[in-house]
């Protein structure tokens, strides 16, 4: 009887003893060191990655250069799939030469009337009348109806095409550019084992005629949307001052090129930003103004993420049109053709580069 009234404290008391015993233990095992375990093991895993590009079947021999370029400096080493976007049908032409330069996946899609056109809420006759005016200060594709498409296209709906949802990164390439440096290591793999949500190569400044009411419109969706806006970054945490630098008043035009852009999917199909992003087309800067892609997405970025989710992929030498990124320093001269010289980064007063490292 009394062994029996004695029990209960006996296995409770060895019950608490166990516990303690398993908390010590858990407590005294170095958790980095468990950490470092899993992303080791995650580092080798593939990703689901590809190279994404809006061409048009007039530009295939621009799209062939690019590619020959990319599969000798890259792709020939990681076998990436490319996906090619239209808003016109591809030729078989088109087809037949681009997937005879690489020995990965091609596909070929075709953009909709909803990702490519002219949304009913937008006055058109106003639109023209607007073009017409920015024409009058000289600004680049100032009369350009399809530059206006392909830029909302690629601020809101390149990422929502059906070829590209089973990716989780993309990076982003062009027709007529040069990519002069050797790259010997996974880019997707760095991005997503490092936490890097938005890499570039060239921060550009941008015409400020084009986007007048750009920052204040995204400043009118902050103040509207404080349950979205809780979501992001605390102003120290961002890339905020990168954009702005007069106590976010203003836009001072500094954007990623995005021409050149490796990043997550993940960021532009947010609910966050596909908020952002349908406010400000509702607003139809696209169309009365012209606001590019790399604008919204370089602001939204800066005001979305943490500053340490971006990367400066200086190992990667990059041309665009008269502009030019070089790595200048000696350990890449084996591994790139390009002249450090002519390198826009800290020379030209269109670069933003400084902007972008005084922003840490």
């Amino acid at each position: 009887m009394k062994f029996n009234k004695v029990r209960p404290f006996i296995l409770s008391t060895v019950g608490f003893i166990l516990v303690f015993l398993s908390i010590h233990t858990f407590l005294a095992f170095p958790r980095s060191a468990n950490k470092q375990t899993t992303h080791f093991n995650n580092s080798n895993q593939p990703v689901k990655a590809c190279f994404v590009v809006l061409v048009r079947n007039n530009e295939l021999d621009g799209i062939m250069s690019t590619m020959l370029q990319l599969e000798q400096t890259f792709n020939a080493k990681f076998n990436y799939p490319y996906v090619f976007l239209n808003d016109d049908d591809f030729t078989e032409e088109f087809k037949q030469q681009t997937s005879s330069v690489t020995r990965s996946q091609t596909k070929y899609g075709k953009v909709d009337h909803q990702m490519w056109g002219y949304p009913s809420y937008i006055n058109q006759t106003f639109a023209a009348e607007q073009r017409l005016e920015m024409t009058k200060l000289n600004v680049p594709y100032a009369d350009s109806e399809s530059y206006r498409h392909m830029c909302r296209f690629q601020s809101g709906f390149f990422f929502r095409h059906p070829l590209l949802d089973e990716y989780d990164y993309y990076w982003r390439i062009e027709p007529y550019v040069d990519y002069t440096c050797d790259i010997d290591y996974d880019v997707f793999k760095f991005m997503r084992n490092n936490n890097k949500k938005y890499g570039f190569t060239i921060a550009f400044r941008e015409f400020l005629q084009t986007v007048p009411t750009l920052w204040q419109t995204v400043m009118n969706f902050r103040r509207e949307n404080p349950d979205v806006v809780a979501h992001w970054s605390s102003r120290e945490d961002s890339l905020v001052k990168f954009v702005s630098q007069d106590g976010e008043q203003s836009y001072n035009g500094c954007h990623f090129w995005t021409n050149f852009e490796i990043a997550s999917l993940d960021l532009w199909r947010s609910n966050d930003y596909l908020k952002l992003f349908h406010y400000l087309d509702q607003s139809g800067g696209f169309f009365y103004e012209r606001w590019g892609d790399a604008p919204v997405h370089s602001i939204a970025a800066s005001l979305m993420l943490h500053k340490d989710e971006f990367h400066f992929f200086n190992d990667i030498g990059y041309r665009h049109s008269a502009y030019t990124h070089c790595p200048a320093e000696p350990e890449y001269r084996d591994k790139c053709s390009c002249d450090p010289n002519i390198s826009l980064d800290y020379k030209d007063i269109m670069s933003c580069l400084s902007e972008y490292k005084a922003a840490f």
